[in-house]
């Protein structure tokens, strides 16, 4: 029966169905396929609605929205403009710029398509001008907006921390660090390609440039800090957090910077609803399929099977992850997250990981996903800003997504990297 499932799932992967309804039909196919004829299919809106019967989940669509407005109120051109003015003297200085962009732009909207978008149409045109090759420019951008999701908010840890009933501010607490880890390998790939190829130095900026620049950043990276510091605090909860991100946006682009118009409102609130719509989507619908396999012990047959290979953790892990990075390739990171968390976790657990390390390799593992063919959605986006094919821009990818593999092997390995600050703050004992 399980095959079968699976061979309609693939099936349809395949001819282009969108991943919502695959994984809809999928579970609906499992449900008539158990023997209980079609009564067994009122399951299917149970489990929809029990998948989305979250309050967490709720902090999801105000991180999009407060990232929309931020977007709006032109936030990030000041944000580069301040990464650009602290590393852009160096070799290749646009490309290091670009890559602490999305370090800031993390702490806002936890979105790596987002990040590929506004920085994207920022910066490849304007690197390609200074004399960077285009399919680089694009690869820089596409590799560093994983950033986004890693370092908090991040709308994949919220979804973990949900349906994992893991600390959802433990797991922000964990992401920093990797995220840096990240940022710091990508800027040393991307040194050694533009010594190689000889890319240009920005010009040295002045103090006063430098004092300039900081002033105007200090606006936007006070949200991040504000969110943050109230989740981590206890101040408030991360569904509050979000709505508290809204607030904080709304001001600064009404009040402060002036640039948000009230007719500028509805098309933000319509484009969150559409992307808050397509994710609930897939995780009501990964919902019904998650609890057919649950109840054909598809998960206790996976760790079996795990466990029966070898009992070394260190090796469990080694096949979790090529799993997750194979399995990320070819679908969507939510959509994977919610089929594989309720089998992996359990798995890790058992070997002694920590639930808030896993939850942090598993967003790292499937974020990866974002810049790799033939799916990657980071990908996509760059292509089309940078007018270049995707067979062109996935060979310009390849070293940097080398970097971002050794990244996620460094934090599965080395555990402290994401629990030092949850343990510092008493997420973790």
């Amino acid at each position: 029966m399980i095959v079968s499932v699976l061979i309609v799932f693939f099936a349809m992967l395949v001819i282009g169905v969108p991943i919502g309804f695959t994984l809809g039909i999928a579970g609906v196919v499992g449900l008539l396929l158990m023997g209980s004829g079609v009564g067994l299919l009122s399951m299917a809106p149970l489990q929809f609605f029990t998948g989305l019967d979250m309050f967490t989940l709720m902090a999801m669509p105000f991180f999009i929205l407060a990232g929309e407005l931020m977007n709006k109120a032109g936030i990030t051109r000041r944000l580069v403009h301040f990464a650009n003015v602290l590393v852009g003297h160096w070799r290749g200085g646009l490309a290091h710029a670009n890559i602490l962009a999305s370090v800031f732009f993390a702490g806002m909207t936890g979105a790596a398509v987002s990040d590929t978008a506004a920085i994207g149409t920022m910066l490849i045109p304007a690197m390609v001008e200074d004399g960077y090759d285009v399919d680089f420019s694009a690869a820089v951008t596409a590799a560093s907006s994983i950033i986004g999701p890693t370092i908090p908010p991040s709308n994949m840890m919220v979804i973990y921390g949900s349906l994992m009933n893991v600390s959802i501010a433990g797991l922000f607490a964990a992401g920093f660090m990797p995220g840096f880890l990240l940022a710091a390998l990508l800027m040393v790939m991307s040194a050694y390609l533009s010594f190689k190829r000889g890319y240009p130095k920005g010009p040295k900026t002045t103090f006063k440039e430098k004092l300039i620049a900081t002033k105007d950043a200090i606006i936007p990276l006070l949200m991040p800090i504000i969110i943050l510091g109230g989740i981590l605090s206890g101040l408030f909860t991360p569904t509050e957090a979000a709505s508290v991100a809204v607030f904080y946006a709304l001001i600064i682009g009404f009040f402060v910077l002036k640039s948000i118009k009230l007719r500028d409102i509805a098309p933000m609130l319509v484009k969150t609803a559409r992307v808050t719509g397509t994710v609930f989507l897939i995780i009501g619908t990964a919902s019904i399929l998650s609890w057919v396999l649950a109840i054909n012990q598809v998960p206790q047959a996976i760790a079996a099977f795990l466990i029966s290979t070898t009992r070394d953790p260190k090796l469990v892990m080694l096949l979790i992850l090529l799993l997750m990075l194979v399995v990320g390739m070819f679908m969507d990171i939510a959509a994977a997250l919610i089929i594989l968390g309720p089998i992996l976790h359990p798995i890790a657990v058992s070997l002694g990981y920590q639930p808030i390390h896993f939850g942090i390799i598993m967003v790292l593992s499937l974020n990866i996903a974002l810049m790799t063919p033939p799916v990657g959605a980071c990908l996509f986006v760059a292509c089309s800003i940078s007018k270049i094919s995707l067979a062109k821009l996935s060979k310009a990818i390849f070293p940097f997504i080398i970097m971002e593999v050794i990244a996620l092997f460094i934090v599965a390995y080395i555990p402290e990297i994401s629990l030092f600050l949850p343990r510092l703050l008493g997420f973790v004992k």
